[in-house]
């Protein structure tokens, strides 16, 4: 079964930091472009960084750009998504995905993240 599950979420204080971890079962993440995503209630979804399966190019919204680095660990299979300098207007669901065509085929469930004093 293919599977891709978001780790990492939690409540923060502005200024802090998160590793988010996606973790995939029932295939290999090596394979496919990996990305990451939120989406805040009433928002509609945001892409925040993804980074390649052919070369680990990476590319990050500008948005987030100072704040936010991808990397994979191919041995574990996972991807991370670290931020820091957490405003609260990054609260949201975060969600990471994977493709290797255009289309993202596979969705994690998300993971809440709050930023918030």
């Amino acid at each position: 079964q293919v599977k891709l599950v978001e780790s990492g979420g939690g409540l923060v204080q502005p200024g802090g930091s998160l590793r988010l971890s996606c973790a995939a079962s029932g295939f290999t993440l090596n394979s496919y472009t990996i990305g990451w995503f939120r989406q805040a209630p009433g928002k509609e979804r945001e892409g925040l960084s993804c980074i390649s399966h052919s070369d680990d190019t990476t590319w990050t919204a500008d948005s987030v750009k100072d704040r936010v680095t991808i990397a994979r660990d191919s041995d574990k299979n996972m991807v991370y998504l670290q931020m820091t300098d957490l405003k609260p207007e990054d609260t949201a669901v975060y969600y990471c995905a994977a493709r290797n065509s255009m289309i993202w085929s596979y969705w994690g469930q998300g993971t809440q993240v709050t930023v918030s004093a």
